[in-house]
């Protein structure tokens, strides 16, 4: 009898051992530790840094984008890596913006910059951050009268900018300690939001292209619904999380950006699918029925700060943050490359396993940098 028993036993303890190794392996994939997160961001940065973008401006939003997601990184994680990235470009580029001091994504580059001058006093020449910001905001431009007959008829004209520049003047008025420069960040803010803010939809149209006038010239989606563009979105969503990290608690203005962030987490909540990605389009997901990065990013980094920061509930949550950076880690592959990134633009369009862009791993940066906190 005994010996019949002891080949079941040995089955059953197998498969025991099957069934746990299998359990571990979904959790796993579910929720990576830190040591893997950490080892995620850490790949997803060199290899960026050894596949730069062919872009003749090296110093444009686009690596505004990434070196906001490695100084985010290197907050995060401690990681000296992270801040010789920042100082070696910033050296290269002699801590330079780009060209358009009208143009808030110009600026974005600078948000590295105030980084590391706060990490490392003294290694930043802060002369031309503080030269644009200057312009920006007070040497008059044709944007700022208004022309009502062109797209660019306020200075932030189109929902990106709330990423560019917003952030950056939050931490210089902190860095400054002058409240005038959040106070000029807010009125430029609330004429995007006026402009742009969808309030039955709580998203952002992308530009006044997409704002519906009423109009049966206004865009739609092939469903008939207004376009909201992901990654249009996850920029407003990311720049809040930014702006509130540095905004100081009792800053008169501070629950207008509260309360939009909420409100924005909760739509953005709503609209996830069921595999973790927002696609590109949000009311139209079946155009383009396949996961995007940059925006999901965006998106995570955000709601996991909120997360983190006690504005959003953990319980509520922390499934939305769960399920999109195990999506997240399975777009990228073994080299660190992230895919599944759409392309420069403005509105939904396709992306594939293949198509990568500096920003998309900014916002994968920025994501892991908060997931990390959550662990």
């Amino acid at each position: 009898m005994i010996r019949t028993l002891a080949p079941l036993l040995s089955l059953s303890l197998a498969l025991l051992a099957l069934l746990a190794a299998c359990t571990t392996k979904t959790k796993s994939a579910l929720s990576a530790s830190p040591t893997e997160t950490k080892a995620a961001m850490l790949s997803a940065f060199r290899w960026q840094e050894a596949h730069p973008m062919q872009s003749e401006k090296p110093t444009d939003w686009t690596n505004g984008a990434f070196y906001t997601g490695v100084a985010r990184a290197h907050k995060a994680t401690g990681n000296p890596a992270y801040l010789k990235g920042i100082e070696d470009m910033g050296a290269k580029y002699n801590w330079q913006t780009w060209e358009r001091y009208n143009h808030a994504d110009d600026i974005a580059i600078a948000y590295a910059y105030l980084y590391l001058d706060e990490q490392k006093p003294g290694t930043v020449d802060m002369a031309p951050t503080k030269a644009w910001i200057a312009d920006h905001l007070y040497r008059d431009h044709e944007w700022k009268q208004g022309d009502k007959s062109r797209k660019e008829e306020i200075l932030w004209w189109w929902c990106d900018a709330l990423f560019m520049a917003p952030p950056v003047l939050t931490e210089y008025a902190t860095i400054t300690k002058d409240e005038a420069y959040l106070d000029e960040m807010y009125r430029y803010y609330k004429e995007t939001y006026d402009l742009l803010y969808d309030k039955d939809e709580r998203l952002f149209a992308r530009d006044t292209r997409f704002v519906w006038t009423g109009s049966p010239d206004d865009v739609k989606e092939s469903n008939g619904r207004k376009v909201f563009w992901s990654r249009g979105n996850g920029w407003v969503l990311g720049g809040l999380a930014l702006i509130l990290d540095e905004m100081p608690k009792d800053y008169q203005r501070r629950p207008f950006f509260v309360d939009l962030f909420k409100e924005m987490s909760a739509r953005v909540k709503e609209l996830q699918p069921e595999d973790g990605l927002w696609r590109t389009s949000l009311l139209a997901p079946e155009d383009y029925p396949h996961g995007e990065a940059s925006g999901s990013g965006f998106h995570v980094f955000a709601i996991a700060w909120g997360i983190n920061n006690g504005l959003l509930s953990k319980e509520e949550y922390l499934p939305v943050v769960t399920k999109a950076w195990s999506a997240l880690r399975a777009v990228q592959k073994d080299d660190g490359m992230v895919g599944w990134v759409q392309d420069i633009g403005y509105d939904p369009k396709p992306a594939s396993a293949e198509s990568y862009q500096n920003f998309g791993t900014g916002a994968f940066l920025l994501a892991g940098s908060e997931v990390l906190k959550l662990e």
